[in-house]
């Protein structure tokens, strides 16, 4: 007996669908914190590196990346490990302190014998183009809480990524590494009584 012809078809189609639920694709989790080595300096500095603020379109554990066409897309399966202002600020955090040897107090209480300096971090710009660029733009301040004194600064830092989202994490966790060294220079710099900001450079 021959089975009429849009039975078959429907069997087939179920199949495919069964088959498309039953294997979902999996998802791949990124952080910004990580490849920095623990620092062994005696400990100069207590900082705040208080919470940052993200354009509210990134600011989401789902990557938002810029095809080369300019078309914006949101990706369901490559994810950062938590919210990207936290990634951020966790991984500012680690780097400041390792460059400075210093310890991040905030929301901490702290001994009163080593200044404290409070930063401050904005990111006006996070752009991510697939095999371009990682992009990461900022206005930042570091307040030294003894005298209240401040100094606010912008670092854009632009770096070139190859193929793929491995690439394109790396080329966001070196742009953070550029914006905690211009941090960690400008509390030197209010430590050694030079309290201006480093030099801007784009890239």
């Amino acid at each position: 007996m021959i089975k009429p012809l849009f039975s078959v078809l429907a069997a087939a189609s179920l199949a495919v669908l069964l088959g498309a639920c039953s294997t979902p694709q999996p998802e791949y989790f990124y952080t910004l914190s990580g490849g920095s080595a623990v620092s062994d300096k005696p400990v100069q500095y207590y900082v705040e590196v208080l919470a940052v603020s993200v354009p509210q379109q990134v600011n989401r554990n789902q990557f938002v990346v810029t095809a080369p066409s300019g078309r914006i897309e949101l990706l369901e399966q490559q994810r950062w490990a938590g919210p990207l202002a936290g990634e951020i600020g966790q991984s500012l955090s680690t780097a400041v302190t390792n460059e400075l040897g210093a310890i991040d107090v905030f929301r901490t209480p702290y001994p009163e014998k080593l200044p404290v300096y409070r930063i401050s971090t904005n990111v006006q710009r996070f752009e991510s183009v697939m095999g371009q660029y990682a992009l990461i733009d900022a206005v930042w301040s570091v307040r030294q809480l003894s005298n209240n004194k401040v100094v606010t600064c912008r670092t854009v830092a632009n770096e070139k990524v190859g193929g793929g989202y491995d690439e394109l994490v790396l080329g966001h966790r070196r742009a953070v590494q550029k914006i905690a060294t211009d941090m960690s220079a400008v509390v030197r710099g209010f430590n050694n009584g030079n309290g201006g900001c480093p030099a801007m450079q784009a890239g």
